[in-house]
């Protein structure tokens, strides 16, 4: 359905994209932030869904700036470089590239990011920190490290989170953490581990998923309209 496009971030720095267009006019423009595993086979199924569901999508390569055309598996060892890739980053460029991304995407209207695993951290930070209508983030496990590195991070956009109950990497104190800082915030929680949205891997749990994917499309629908 969609197609590899370039984007230019602030800094000078250009960066792939997976673009994919609705069949008739955008309700708006949603930016489709990764996981660790680049913009893979997974991501960009998910860019297309939004597509189908009448936005704008748009992914961000965002491993570009170390390495092009990331597109990682869901095995230990994918992982592990999937986390090594991530992480050293810090939140800085990857602002950028999304930045750049929500700036491609306004030619479908207002727009929202939604991220995936370090991707939902990032929806996160893109709610304090860019021009948006709306950010929705799923099992988003950094969002205490965004807050314990600026605890004036604080969403200035409507943002929704989503959690699994079961989730190993990200401990339910964590959670009520979010939900104690931003105490307007909607969290759902699920019971689901993590990654339960991803249909490539065994922790996918399609009960979860299409619930909270009803969630952030009438959130979409609210906010983008």
């Amino acid at each position: 359905m969609g197609q590899f496009i370039e984007l230019n971030a602030s800094d000078g720095h250009i960066c792939n994209a997976y673009r994919a267009e609705p069949a008739s006019a955008p309700k708006g423009g949603v930016v489709v932030i990764q996981e660790i595993f680049g913009v893979n086979g997974h991501i960009r199924e998910v860019a297309d869904g939004y597509a189908l569901e009448g936005y704008l999508a748009i992914a961000p390569a965002l491993f570009d700036r170390s390495k092009k055309d990331v597109q990682l598996g869901y095995n230990p060892d994918d992982i592990a470089i999937g986390r090594d890739m991530a992480f050293p980053m810090g939140w800085d460029a990857p602002i950028l590239d999304i930045g750049a991304a929500v700036e491609a995407a306004r030619q479908g209207g207002k727009v929202a990011t939604v991220g995936y695993c370090w991707g939902g951290s990032l929806a996160y930070l893109c709610a304090c920190k860019l021009d948006i209508g709306c950010a929705v983030g799923y099992y988003g496990g950094q969002i205490t490290k965004i807050l314990d590195t600026d605890p004036s991070a604080k969403p200035k956009v409507p943002t929704m989170l989503h959690f699994g109950e079961r989730d190993a990497g990200i401990p339910m104190d964590m959670v009520e953490r979010v939900r104690q800082e931003n105490p307007t915030i909607p969290i759902h929680m699920y019971d689901a581990e993590h990654g339960f949205n991803c249909d490539h891997r065994g922790s996918y749990d399609a009960a979860a998923a299409k619930v909270a994917l009803e969630r952030t499309l009438a959130f979409f629908a609210t906010h983008l309209s």
